[in-house]
């Protein structure tokens, strides 16, 4: 962890703690400005004074992205309860009309288009619910619901890794670069998620076992980092197949690539769930069993 001094031990104030979570959700000081109203600069400063008064870094400036540190990522987590906790406070202030909130976690190729609709018709149908919706990794999802900060998940996962109340193969899709393929170079270059991402060691053993030479040239915890590095031609990458563009070029059965057919959409809730939780889990197996037809 990369330690800085303390200024002070005054109270973590909720609107550096929600400057924290923008940057953390959209990636970008730039885009979290203009979704706080608010500038870059002023958003920079908040984020230098959360980390003077947490002792750590934590955020990383890359070169595509700004990432979480493992410290940033502790407070995150408490940030988002914080924030959640401010909500319902001045809900209940204003005599609001939510009466039940439902947190959910869906993968980050769920995050929008016909998910995100199928939501917003749930809750159409459902005034009083309030659904609060955080996208990410899958690991990061499970560890959010295990630690009860979610009610329900949408997680991708090896078949059978933890009981699921409706569960569907995933399929994926080995790709390269449309304008700029890689496939031909020796060792390959290979475009993953970092150590116990999803996915990685599938490639690196199913490239093994064709005997294929193969050097990671890109890792990102972004999924649509991923995307990207494959499209500028970094290295060629397995993706599920709602998440292939149109700027990159299937890797067909002539590139002698094993078939990855492990994966599997699960819905997980616990049992104890209420009747809300449940009726949006039926509504979502629903969604996906569309997607599957």
């Amino acid at each position: 962890m990369d330690r800085i001094d303390r200024t002070n031990n005054r109270l973590f104030e909720l609107d550096l703690l929600r400057a924290l979570v923008t940057v953390a959700d959209c990636g970008s000081f730039t885009t979290a400005a203009l979704r706080l109203n608010s500038t870059q600069s002023t958003v920079s400063q908040k984020i230098r004074r959360l980390e003077e008064l947490a002792g750590y870094r934590l955020l990383e400036r890359g070169n595509r992205d700004v990432l979480p540190t493992d410290s940033g990522e502790t407070v995150l987590g408490y940030a988002r309860r914080l924030l959640a906790l401010n909500d319902e406070l001045h809900e209940a202030l204003e005599g609001a009309s939510v009466s039940v909130v439902v947190r959910i976690g869906v993968p980050d190729d769920f995050a929008a288009g016909r998910t995100t609709r199928h939501l917003a018709e749930f809750n159409r149908r459902y005034p009083h619910i309030k659904l609060e919706v955080t996208a990410g990794l899958s690991r990061d999802l499970a560890g959010s619901y295990d630690r009860g900060e979610l009610d329900l998940v949408l997680l991708k996962q090896r078949r059978n890794s933890r009981d699921a109340v409706a569960r569907w193969s995933e399929k994926t899709r080995w790709v390269d670069s449309l304008r700029s393929p890689v496939f031909d170079q020796d060792p390959l270059p290979i475009v993953t998620f970092p150590p116990r991402g999803l996915y990685r060691d599938e490639m690196i053993a199913a490239l093994e076992s064709i005997g294929r030479r193969w050097r990671i040239s890109f890792t990102s915890s972004s999924l649509s980092g991923i995307q990207d590095a494959v499209a500028d031609g970094m290295g060629i990458g397995l993706l599920p197949l709602r998440a292939v563009t149109n700027e990159h070029r299937v890797l067909d059965k002539e590139s002698a690539l094993p078939e990855v057919d492990v994966f599997e959409v699960a819905i997980i809730h616990r049992p104890s769930a209420g009747p809300i939780v449940v009726a949006l889990a039926e509504s979502l197996s629903r969604l996906l069993e569309e997607e599957g037809d």
